[in-house]
């Protein structure tokens, strides 16, 4: 099982290093099927789990192409609002409409990245 576990961190910190961000797109669903954790867990574990994996592929990729702060920077206050509100708001989410959002987003990110 830990074998099982260490591939799905692999694959997500792969998803993460190749596509700039995503990995927990992965995480979430096999962390929900194999071992069970409840949705909300799941979500908290993902973002756990993804903070120092995003970390660590910003810092490759800042030595390796480096990285446009400037562009970066209202991006990044956006993503720090949109990131409070939503972890004060989480637990009043239920958690059906947690799994249905993130498989709409899912969908949603899947169609644009076809259609370009």
């Amino acid at each position: 099982m830990k074998l099982k576990l260490l591939a799905a961190g692999a694959l997500s910190g792969a998803i993460n290093g190749f596509f700039g961000g995503g990995g927990g797109m992965a995480l979430v669903p096999l962390l929900r099927g194999w071992i069970r954790l409840p949705v909300r867990r799941a979500f908290a574990t993902s973002v756990a789990v993804m903070m120092p994996l995003c970390a660590v592929s910003a810092v490759c990729y800042a030595v390796r192409t480096g990285i446009d702060l400037s562009a970066a920077a209202p991006f990044l206050l956006g993503g720090l609002a949109g990131g409070l509100i939503s972890g004060v708001s989480f637990r009043r989410v239920p958690p059906g409409l947690l799994v249905k959002l993130f498989a709409a987003l899912l969908i949603f990110g899947g169609v644009r990245s076809v259609l370009g």
